[in-house]
Protein backbone atom coordinates (compact mmCIF):
# COMPACT_ATOMS: atom_id res chain seq x y z
CA UNK A 1 0.00 0.00 0.00
CA UNK A 2 1.55 3.06 -0.87
CA UNK A 3 2.03 5.69 1.98
CA UNK A 4 0.34 9.42 1.42
CA UNK A 5 2.54 12.40 1.09
CA UNK A 6 1.60 14.67 4.51
CA UNK A 7 3.59 17.74 3.38
CA UNK A 8 5.91 19.33 0.48
CA UNK A 9 7.46 22.52 0.48
CA UNK A 10 7.62 23.39 -3.65
CA UNK A 11 10.02 26.14 -4.70
CA UNK A 12 10.26 27.74 -1.22
CA UNK A 13 12.90 30.67 -0.86
CA UNK A 14 13.05 32.40 2.52
CA UNK A 15 14.52 35.66 2.99
CA UNK A 16 16.09 37.50 6.03
CA UNK A 17 16.41 41.02 4.91
CA UNK A 18 19.17 40.50 2.25
CA UNK A 19 20.04 37.37 3.50
CA UNK A 20 18.80 33.79 1.41
CA UNK A 21 18.16 31.32 4.02
CA UNK A 22 16.49 29.09 1.32
CA UNK A 23 16.77 29.25 -2.02
CA UNK A 24 14.14 27.65 -4.25
CA UNK A 25 13.85 24.19 -1.69
CA UNK A 26 12.27 20.91 -2.64
CA UNK A 27 11.16 18.74 0.44
CA UNK A 28 8.62 16.05 1.40
CA UNK A 29 7.83 14.11 4.26
CA UNK A 30 5.44 10.96 4.01
CA UNK A 31 3.16 9.34 6.91
CA UNK A 32 4.82 7.36 9.29
CA UNK A 33 8.67 8.20 7.94
CA UNK A 34 11.40 9.58 9.54
CA UNK A 35 13.42 12.09 7.09
CA UNK A 36 17.19 13.81 8.09
CA UNK A 37 17.54 17.16 7.55
CA UNK A 38 21.68 17.49 7.63
CA UNK A 39 24.44 20.18 6.33
CA UNK A 40 26.76 22.54 8.03
CA UNK A 41 26.27 25.76 10.29
CA UNK A 42 23.85 28.05 8.62
CA UNK A 43 22.94 25.91 5.48
CA UNK A 44 18.88 26.24 6.24
CA UNK A 45 17.96 23.50 7.70
CA UNK A 46 16.21 25.19 11.48
CA UNK A 47 14.78 27.43 8.45
CA UNK A 48 13.11 24.90 6.69
CA UNK A 49 11.50 23.89 10.25
CA UNK A 50 10.64 27.57 10.73
CA UNK A 51 9.08 28.02 7.22
CA UNK A 52 6.63 24.71 8.15
CA UNK A 53 5.63 26.04 11.37
CA UNK A 54 5.10 29.64 9.94
CA UNK A 55 7.52 31.06 12.22
CA UNK A 56 9.54 32.34 9.00
CA UNK A 57 9.35 34.83 5.80
CA UNK A 58 8.20 33.04 2.84
CA UNK A 59 9.44 34.96 -0.11
CA UNK A 60 7.87 32.32 -3.14
CA UNK A 61 6.91 29.03 -2.91
CA UNK A 62 4.31 26.96 -1.37
CA UNK A 63 3.91 24.38 1.24
CA UNK A 64 1.00 21.73 0.82
CA UNK A 65 -0.48 19.54 3.37
CA UNK A 66 -2.06 16.60 2.05
CA UNK A 67 -1.48 18.31 -1.26
CA UNK A 68 -3.02 21.48 -1.22
CA UNK A 69 -1.76 24.40 -0.27
CA UNK A 70 -1.98 25.96 2.97
CA UNK A 71 -0.42 28.98 4.50
CA UNK A 72 1.84 28.41 7.60
CA UNK A 73 0.13 30.24 10.87
CA UNK A 74 1.54 28.22 13.86
CA UNK A 75 -1.64 28.11 15.99
CA UNK A 76 -3.61 26.66 12.57
CA UNK A 77 -0.24 24.07 12.02
CA UNK A 78 -0.50 22.92 15.31
CA UNK A 79 -3.90 22.25 14.58
CA UNK A 80 -3.40 20.31 11.51
CA UNK A 81 -1.24 17.22 13.07
CA UNK A 82 1.93 19.41 13.33
CA UNK A 83 4.10 19.57 16.38
CA UNK A 84 7.40 21.63 16.57
CA UNK A 85 9.70 20.80 19.13
CA UNK A 86 12.93 23.53 19.07
CA UNK A 87 16.42 23.23 19.84
CA UNK A 88 17.35 24.09 23.35
CA UNK A 89 15.11 22.12 25.65
CA UNK A 90 12.53 25.22 25.67
CA UNK A 91 10.81 23.80 29.24
CA UNK A 92 8.34 25.91 31.75
CA UNK A 93 11.23 25.63 34.56
CA UNK A 94 8.95 26.43 37.47
CA UNK A 95 6.06 24.26 36.17
CA UNK A 96 5.74 21.05 36.93
CA UNK A 97 6.22 17.72 34.52
CA UNK A 98 2.62 17.10 34.30
CA UNK A 99 2.15 21.21 34.14
CA UNK A 100 3.88 21.39 30.89
CA UNK A 101 2.23 18.50 29.47
CA UNK A 102 -1.07 20.29 29.93
CA UNK A 103 0.64 23.17 28.29
CA UNK A 104 1.31 20.99 24.95
CA UNK A 105 -2.38 20.15 25.02
CA UNK A 106 -3.85 22.89 24.95
CA UNK A 107 -6.29 22.24 21.90
CA UNK A 108 -7.89 19.70 24.05
CA UNK A 109 -11.01 21.28 26.25
CA UNK A 110 -11.87 17.69 27.29
CA UNK A 111 -10.67 17.14 30.71
CA UNK A 112 -10.90 13.36 30.69
CA UNK A 113 -8.93 13.05 27.37
CA UNK A 114 -6.27 15.38 28.31
CA UNK A 115 -5.78 13.33 31.47
CA UNK A 116 -5.91 10.16 29.43
CA UNK A 117 -2.97 12.02 26.63
CA UNK A 118 -0.95 12.73 29.79
CA UNK A 119 -0.88 8.88 31.02
CA UNK A 120 -0.42 7.87 27.64
CA UNK A 121 2.66 10.06 26.99
CA UNK A 122 4.03 9.19 30.36
CA UNK A 123 3.94 5.82 29.66
CA UNK A 124 6.24 6.52 26.75
CA UNK A 125 9.02 8.48 28.72
CA UNK A 126 8.36 6.16 32.41
CA UNK A 127 10.95 8.75 33.66
CA UNK A 128 8.66 11.69 33.49
CA UNK A 129 6.12 9.41 35.30
CA UNK A 130 8.14 8.77 38.06
CA UNK A 131 8.79 12.53 38.39
CA UNK A 132 5.39 13.93 37.69
CA UNK A 133 4.97 16.83 40.41
CA UNK A 134 8.75 17.78 40.29
CA UNK A 135 9.18 21.03 39.07
CA UNK A 136 10.99 20.76 35.12
CA UNK A 137 13.82 22.72 36.06
CA UNK A 138 15.15 20.15 38.71
CA UNK A 139 15.03 17.42 35.74
CA UNK A 140 18.45 16.85 34.13
CA UNK A 141 19.32 17.94 30.79
CA UNK A 142 18.53 14.34 29.08
CA UNK A 143 15.43 14.75 31.24
CA UNK A 144 13.98 18.00 30.23
CA UNK A 145 14.35 16.68 26.28
CA UNK A 146 12.87 13.94 27.14
CA UNK A 147 9.93 16.52 28.82
CA UNK A 148 10.11 18.83 25.82
CA UNK A 149 9.57 15.41 23.13
CA UNK A 150 6.85 13.96 24.97
CA UNK A 151 5.11 17.66 25.86
CA UNK A 152 5.54 17.80 21.45
CA UNK A 153 2.69 14.33 21.51
CA UNK A 154 0.48 15.92 23.45
CA UNK A 155 -1.63 17.43 20.50
CA UNK A 156 -1.23 13.48 18.95
CA UNK A 157 0.39 15.03 15.88
CA UNK A 158 0.96 12.86 12.17
CA UNK A 159 4.30 15.25 12.00
CA UNK A 160 6.71 15.86 15.02
CA UNK A 161 9.51 18.30 14.13
CA UNK A 162 12.58 18.31 16.14
CA UNK A 163 15.36 21.01 15.75
CA UNK A 164 18.59 19.25 17.18
CA UNK A 165 17.07 17.19 19.85
CA UNK A 166 20.84 15.79 21.12
CA UNK A 167 22.19 19.15 21.41
CA UNK A 168 24.43 19.71 24.63
CA UNK A 169 23.77 15.86 25.79
CA UNK A 170 26.10 13.16 26.84
CA UNK A 171 26.53 10.19 24.55
CA UNK A 172 24.62 7.73 26.61
CA UNK A 173 21.80 10.09 26.87
CA UNK A 174 21.74 10.88 23.00
CA UNK A 175 21.37 6.97 22.52
CA UNK A 176 18.53 7.11 24.98
CA UNK A 177 16.77 10.05 22.93
CA UNK A 178 17.15 8.56 19.51
CA UNK A 179 15.89 5.47 20.56
CA UNK A 180 13.06 7.34 22.29
CA UNK A 181 12.48 9.09 18.70
CA UNK A 182 12.58 5.77 17.29
CA UNK A 183 9.70 4.61 19.83
CA UNK A 184 7.41 7.50 19.15
CA UNK A 185 7.67 7.11 15.23
CA UNK A 186 6.66 3.39 15.53
CA UNK A 187 4.49 3.58 18.44
CA UNK A 188 2.25 6.36 17.16
CA UNK A 189 2.78 5.99 12.94
CA UNK A 190 4.15 9.72 13.87
CA UNK A 191 6.22 11.27 10.89
CA UNK A 192 9.44 12.83 11.97
CA UNK A 193 11.58 15.57 10.11
CA UNK A 194 14.61 15.90 12.00
CA UNK A 195 17.70 18.43 12.03
CA UNK A 196 20.33 17.12 14.02
CA UNK A 197 24.46 17.06 13.55
CA UNK A 198 25.05 13.70 15.41
CA UNK A 199 24.66 12.28 11.92
CA UNK A 200 26.03 8.77 12.22
CA UNK A 201 22.59 8.67 15.05
CA UNK A 202 20.33 10.28 13.34
CA UNK A 203 20.64 8.62 9.70
CA UNK A 204 20.76 5.03 11.79
CA UNK A 205 16.99 6.16 12.50
CA UNK A 206 16.09 7.83 9.15
CA UNK A 207 15.18 6.15 6.50
CA UNK A 208 16.26 9.05 3.92
CA UNK A 209 17.99 12.71 4.44
CA UNK A 210 18.11 15.75 2.35
CA UNK A 211 21.50 17.53 2.74
CA UNK A 212 21.59 21.48 2.38
CA UNK A 213 24.12 23.69 1.43
CA UNK A 214 23.72 27.44 1.54
CA UNK A 215 20.21 27.50 1.65
CA UNK A 216 19.54 24.81 -1.32
CA UNK A 217 18.89 20.92 -1.40
CA UNK A 218 22.07 19.93 -2.55
CA UNK A 219 21.72 15.62 -2.68
CA UNK A 220 18.41 13.73 -1.72
CA UNK A 221 19.04 10.02 -1.15
CA UNK A 222 17.93 7.03 1.14
CA UNK A 223 20.21 7.02 4.44
CA UNK A 224 22.18 4.23 3.89
CA UNK A 225 23.33 5.90 0.47
CA UNK A 226 24.31 8.87 1.99
CA UNK A 227 26.27 7.45 4.88
CA UNK A 228 27.92 5.40 2.42
CA UNK A 229 28.93 7.76 -0.40
CA UNK A 230 30.90 10.02 1.41
CA UNK A 231 29.22 13.01 0.48
CA UNK A 232 28.45 14.06 4.10
CA UNK A 233 32.33 14.75 4.81
CA UNK A 234 32.61 16.84 1.58
CA UNK A 235 29.65 19.44 2.60
CA UNK A 236 30.69 19.42 5.89
CA UNK A 237 34.34 20.15 5.14
CA UNK A 238 32.89 23.01 2.75
CA UNK A 239 33.91 21.33 -0.91
CA UNK A 240 31.43 21.38 -3.68
CA UNK A 241 30.13 18.41 -5.25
Amino acid sequence: MEKEILLQLHNISVHYGGIRALDDVDISLDEGEIVALMGPNGAGKSTVLKTIFGLAPIRSGKVLWHEKEIKPVSHEIAQRGISFVPQGRRVFSHLTIEENLEIGGFNVSDKNELKRRIAEVMETFSVLKEKRKAKAGTLSGGQQQMLALARGLMTEPKILLLDEPSLGLAPKIVKEVFAKIREINEKHKTAILIVEHNIKSLLSIASRGYILDKGKVVVEDASQKLFESGILEKIFMGKSI
